[in-house]
């Protein structure tokens, strides 16, 4: 055992023994003392971040809401249409009405009846709110305020993210109920949770303590699972038990166990979704390579196909191993990214992510590579029909919340994706991969007559140039004075029918990221000016 860690431990006994004395000494006169909490739970939330504070942002929602003359992408990969008038009574679509023809003038005896609120979408596009199904909230090293990572997604159009997990389970059912009330300002929150978490028995061991667990999780409202490679009689308890409840589940299936839990064995079992890329290609190993359409790489296909999974690949996580440079000099770190974060990405042997130590020409060769093969397989997936979700695993890696989910749909492009493949990957698949484990109708990530009213609007054609989703936009030439400009970004954010600018939403993080500036050092002296 290394010296530090005794010194560790010793500590940790030591506060162990005084957290009586000192709950005691805070306790009121007369107030009774509340239960202790086990030490594996103050351990496991030590690094939350502090709750958000109350919502003061967003209008609505509105008895009647109506979004004039927008194209609507709807999510399902359908081409647009429109113009189109959008009705939402409280937080339900309940109308869609074609209005008129492109380029020719709406005749407003087609329209429907005026509302408490209406937003003049003419020339704009509508689409479901964005779903991205790999997130973690800040720590208290990172990002302490859990603020900065909610405006970040919102500001972007995300109005639903997966934590897996966001912090611990105790933080992450508070803000996912929170949330739910539209108490703050927050996409909804789904939660899954690593096995052991959250309850005072300890970690899991053994099949029966997984099914024990998973049974806890379901009581106590958690949504899925999220797992590793695990030794293969627990994970069949897990997922077992898992379906069973209605629980989702998804998988890091890491190097540690991959050799006997890979992604082919994992998907027999149960396993409804594969984050990253760990155990995929140990799968289909042929004489210690993979082969490109070849046999095991089809097979695994068609069982994937079968087995209705969903592959979630967070290319964007890795996305600085192909190009550190750039990744590192992206447009919006100065003016988006905290300098804490921008702290924890920077080389560092201790923290999750940040292992650039002597990053070389050959490391960036080999994972270009790599990326080949590995978009070439999701292609393939997606044209036979699989299911191919666009998250993020933000906070890591140079790869800022909200910004790196856009980054993804952009990787998604670049690996065979028609841009309206991209758009149901970040919306209509997402969803259908959360709500399938419990049998619930698809109530987002589409926007359809009955669903809720999540949607993002912007201002310019994101099939045209995704990167108009950027939280800064993208630059364009204006040809009638000559300069270069930033066009785009969200311009409204809707969910549960509350009516969000994204763009103050950007402005408040923006300040956020100021006003930390002002208040330490700088210590930031390698992030690109």
């Amino acid at each position: 055992m290394r010296p530090s860690l005794r010194r560790s431990i010793r500590l940790s006994a030591a506060a162990a023994s005084l957290a009586p004395a000192l709950l005691a000494a805070q306790q009121r006169p007369g107030q009774q003392p509340g239960p202790a909490i086990p030490a594996a739970l103050q351990a496991e939330r030590r690094e939350d971040p502090r709750a958000a504070p109350a919502r003061r942002e967003g209008d609505g929602p509105f008895g009647r809401l109506v979004i004039r003359g927008a194209t609507l992408i709807d999510g399902t990969g359908a081409p647009p249409r429109g113009p189109v008038d959008i009705v939402v009574e409280q937080n339900r679509i309940v109308d869609i009405v074609s209005v008129g023809y492109p380029m020719v003038p709406i005749d407003s005896a087609r329209r429907p009846r005026g509302g408490n609120r209406e937003i003049n979408a003419a020339g704009m596009y509508v689409m479901p709110g964005f779903v991205d199904l790999h997130v973690h909230q800040g720590t208290t090293v990172k990002a302490a305020e859990s603020e900065y990572y909610n405006k970040l997604w919102m500001g972007h159009g995300i109005t639903t993210v997966r934590g897996v997990p966001f912090a611990s389970f105790d933080y992450s059912m508070k803000e996912k109920a929170r949330s739910a009330k539209n108490e703050i300002t927050a996409p909804r929150y789904w939660v899954y949770q690593r096995p052991g978490s959250g309850w005072d028995r300890g970690p899991v061991r053994n099949a029966e303590q997984a099914r024990d667990w998973v049974r806890w999780l379901a009581q106590n409202g958690g949504d899925g699972l999220k797992v590793g490679a695990e030794e293969p009689s627990v994970m069949a308890a897990l997922m077992d038990e898992a379906k069973k409840l209605g629980l989702g589940t998804t998988a890091h299936l890491q190097q540690t166990g991959v050799a006997q839990m890979n992604a082919d064995e994992a998907t027999r079992l149960g396993l409804g979704t594969i984050t990253h890329f760990y155990g995929l290609f140990e799968a289909m190993y042929e004489n210690n390579s993979v082969q490109p359409k070849g046999e095991k790489w089809n097979a695994l296909l068609r069982k994937f196909r079968e087995r209705d999974v969903t592959l979630d690949p967070t290319m964007v996580a890795y996305l600085t191993s192909r190009d550190m440079f750039h990744h590192m000099g992206a447009s919006w770190h100065q003016k988006y990214t905290l300098p804490t974060l921008w702290d924890y990405y920077t080389p560092s042997r201790t923290n999750h992510g940040s292992y650039w130590f002597y990053w070389t020409t050959a490391d960036e060769v080999n994972w270009r590579n790599f990326y080949r093969v590995w978009m070439e397989f999701l292609n393939d997936y997606k044209n036979m029909g699989g299911r191919v979700s666009a998250s993020s695993d933000a906070g890591f890696i140079y790869n800022t919340p909200g910004f790196s989910t856009i980054q993804e749909m952009e990787l998604l492009q670049e690996a065979g994706f028609h841009p309206l493949e991209v758009l149901r990957s970040a919306t209509y698949h997402p969803a259908e991969t959360l709500v399938k484990p419990k049998g619930a109708p698809l109530d987002f990530g589409v926007v359809r007559i009955g669903t809720l009213a999540d949607m993002a609007i912007v201002d310019q054609n994101p099939l045209e140039n995704l990167k108009v989703l950027y939280g800064n936009g993208a630059l364009k030439l204006n040809d009638r004075t000559g300069k270069p400009e930033q066009v785009g970004s969200v311009r409204w954010t809707i969910k549960d029918g509350i009516v969000y600018d994204a763009r103050q939403l950007m402005a408040d993080v923006a300040k956020m990221v100021d006003d930390q500036r002002r208040q330490r050092p700088a210590s930031d002296a390698i992030r690109p000016r």
